[in-house]
């Protein structure tokens, strides 16, 4: 392959900082300003490489073809019931969104009632946050155009199915909350936000507010109800108590599992909701993390992790609120983490535990926390859930690997209750029987033992040849769990290709002992255990440097950077997503500040520290391991609107690498970035983009790893052969 000639972004060495007697230039600058027109030459002359590169890989329209006919397979969410009617969401196979569909009962015929594929020719309006009334009459939803975390709430009558005129503007990272009364909902707007608020803005997001709208009102009537001048980047969330008599505070300062927790007892309020209340601060500190699950009068029940790093449940009654008179509901395991409990049935818990990173759900009694019973689940997770205190049946939701989905319904009404299949979803030309699954531990740099999926065809040799693909994630205490991706199981079908999801700390896998050994100081570790794992399929004979891709988006696309700039010798291909690349100014951009729980700041001398040492711009050529000529093949991938990991991080590093390595007539492997339009960070991006991205990023693998392509006429045991 010929080396690349790759745009000239200029370098204005007159841009140098100083952070704590530390001189570091900043030579693209200029790229944090999304509108200057030198940003845009950018990355016209980016795309104007990339998008040809990628049309002419040698399976790319072989795997859209084959993307497209088998992602066309209905997708369904789990049903709920609100007022009388059940919803649910349906996608038929290619909409660009999915519908939300209404329903007398679960046997009767489903009608449309909200379809945003008709708010946009394109796609790219999608619905994003929702919430009914206490007695299902209205419905609250957010619309978020080309993925921005920015949304606007609209209104509807749900009994009528009619529109109302309310709207609500400058909303993002909002709680959705209405009183029981049905007059009206707490929300969060940040309605001080300098400039633009359309998605291609950098501006920090601070100053956020807590609202109150009463239906049939004008936006600029509703009620501030809680704000913090003195913590300008403090967040909350409202919530009201099963009983509808407190809304509840979870106030944040940034992604750490941990809260303070206030409420209001609204029959307490002579005038109404009319001004900010007088809260009552149940816990004022952010020493743990305290989720609502429900309340029977004044005793309440909360999540937490209060000393205990894999979660438990307690007991407060907020009359009696000293800490001395809490009490364990339900104990801390000594292995699950406990994901998620839920009150249904009046008197009963559904509580989800993280098992060895995999889905394990219970039934228990509200009032001791006794086991009743456990749901039977395969090896996966349970993705969706839907149930409430006043009902008397749930549904649940279970995928893995190799099952796209199966929604289970629970009736606690019947002589014998038990879990029945209400619906199982199915990909026409997707055998699961021909693949297999297993979870291996393998030892990282300091030999702590890391947990790694393994899926891949039966009876692969383990020939070191085999492309495959080594996914990881490993920050803000996020559990990367077993799900179903078409994707894959064509890179696995037809590319002959091994999958490998590595747990590396720094995720939830294993609580909050688990994120803590991979955040701040020892950040390093996650990058170690993702190297690691590497070195494991290499070890093993899953595969070879060569033919090894390593993949991850957001937190995973620093992940991915930092590992190719530290060990470029060891992988043959990176696909970096919408990454946080530059740590030492992250959080002076829209809600970076929140990620300074994970990473810390550069603003602290101790934590600069450590942030220079990985920051992916600011190693670039830096190879902690066995020297090499090159680096591994790269793709870039980022959206003009990215409000959340805004662009210009992926901008910067590409530019770095290109000319610190792409100058080099050594490296012939191309490196790339690919920026859409009209698109965010992930969320809500239409079918059709999903299609031509993957498409892309597949096609990208496949031409710099070598991979075949495989007929699905050929025979397992001739298509392994052939590898």
């Amino acid at each position: 392959m010929s080396a690349l000639k790759y745009p000239n972004a200029r370098k204005d060495a007159s841009v140098v900082d100083d952070y704590h007697g530390s001189k570091i230039p900043d030579f693209y600058t200029w790229m944090e300003d999304p509108d200057c027109d030198e940003t845009k030459a950018f990355v016209e002359a980016q795309n104007e490489i990339s998008v040809p590169y990628l049309k002419e890989c040698p399976h790319r329209e072989k795997f859209f073809d084959r993307l497209t006919e088998l992602y066309n397979y209905p997708k369904y969410s789990c049903p709920f019931k609100r007022g009388s009617h059940y919803y649910y969401f349906m996608n038929s196979g290619l909409q660009n969104q999915s519908v939300m569909y209404k329903q007398a009962n679960l046997s009767s015929e489903p009608r449309v009632f909200i379809d945003p594929n008709k708010l946009s020719d394109d796609g790219t309006v999608s619905l994003s946050g929702r919430r009914f009334s206490e007695d299902g009459r209205y419905f609250a939803y957010g619309l978020s155009n080309s993925g921005s975390d920015w949304i606007t709430i609209k209104f509807k009558d749900a009994e009528n199915e009619e529109d109302l005129p309310d709207v609500l503007e400058r909303v993002k990272f909002s709680s959705m909350a209405w009183t029981h009364d049905n007059k009206g909902m707490f929300y969060n707007a940040y309605v001080d936000q300098e400039g633009k608020t359309d998605g291609t803005e950098v501006t920090s997001n601070i100053n956020q507010k807590l609202f109150y709208h009463r239906l049939g009102t004008k936006q600029s009537d509703d009620v501030l109800f809680a704000e913090f001048k003195d913590n300008p980047r403090w967040m909350s969330g409202a919530q009201l108590s099963d009983d509808g008599n407190y809304v509840l505070l979870s106030i944040s300062e940034g992604c750490d599992p941990v809260n303070r927790l206030w409420y209001v007892d609204l029959r307490t309020l002579d005038g109404g909701i009319s001004s900010i209340p007088a809260w009552v601060k149940l816990v004022d500190n952010f020493d743990a993390e305290y989720e609502y699950i429900t309340n029977e009068g004044s005793l309440f029940t909360f999540k937490t992790n209060l000393n205990a790093p894999r979660y438990k449940l307690i007991n407060i009654d907020i009359t009696k609120p000293d800490m001395n008179e809490w009490k364990t509901l339900i104990a801390e395991h000594d292995s699950d983490v406990l994901e998620w409990a839920t009150c249904v049935n009046q008197d009963k818990l559904v509580v989800e535990y993280l098992r060895d990173v995999k889905s394990a759900l219970e039934l228990r009694q509200l009032k001791d926390g006794s086991l009743l019973k456990k749901f039977p689940l395969d090896v996966g997770s349970v993705v969706g859930f839907s149930g409430r205190k006043e009902q008397n049946e749930i549904f649940y939701q279970f995928t893995s690997f190799l099952s796209p989905g199966i929604i289970f319904h629970y009736d606690f009404e019947k002589s014998e209750p038990h879990s029945e299949v209400f619906r199982e979803i199915k990909v026409k030309g997707f055998d699961a029987s021909l693949f297999e699954t297993k979870q291996v531990f393998y030892s990282s740099k300091d030999d702590t033992k890391i947990p790694m999926f393994i899926v891949h065809k039966k009876g692969i040799p383990l020939s070191g040849n085999h492309p495959t693909l080594l996914y990881g994630y490993g920050g803000f205490n996020i559990s990367i769990t077993p799900s179903f991706s078409v994707s894959r199981v064509i890179f696995m079908q037809h590319m002959g290709g091994v999958l490998a999801i590595a747990n590396i700390r720094g995720g939830g896998e294993y609580g909050e002992t688990w994120h803590r050994g991979g955040m701040l100081a020892k950040k390093q570790n996650c990058f170690d255990d993702f190297q690691h794992a590497a070195e494991y399929l290499i070890n093993e004979g899953y595969t070879s440097p060569n033919k090894l891709t390593i993949n991850g988006g957001s937190n995973g696309g620093l992940l991915v950077a930092a590992c190719i700039n530290q060990r470029p010798d060891l992988f043959g291909c990176a696909v970096a997503q919408v990454g946080v690349m530059d740590m030492l100014k992250f959080h002076k951009y829209t809600i970076g500040h929140a990620w300074t729980t994970d990473f810390g700041s550069s603003d602290n001398e101790e934590q600069f520290q450590w942030l220079v040492k990985y920051s992916p711009i600011h190693n670039v050529g830096n190879s902690k391991g066995p020297q090499k000529n090159q680096y591994p093949s790269l793709l870039l991938l980022t959206g003009d609107h990215d409000d959340r990991v805004v662009p210009h991080h992926s901008f910067k590093y590409i530019a770095t690498v290109q000319d610190k390595v792409g100058a080099s007539p050594n490296q012939r492997n191309p490196l790339l970035i690919r920026v859409d339009t009209k698109s965010g960070h992930g969320g809500g991006k239409p079918t059709s983009k999903i299609i031509e991205e993957t498409s892309d990023i597949y096609g990208f693998i496949g031409r710099n790893v070598g991979a075949d392509w495989l007929d699905c006429s050929v025979p397992v045991s001739s298509a392994t052969n052939r590898l």
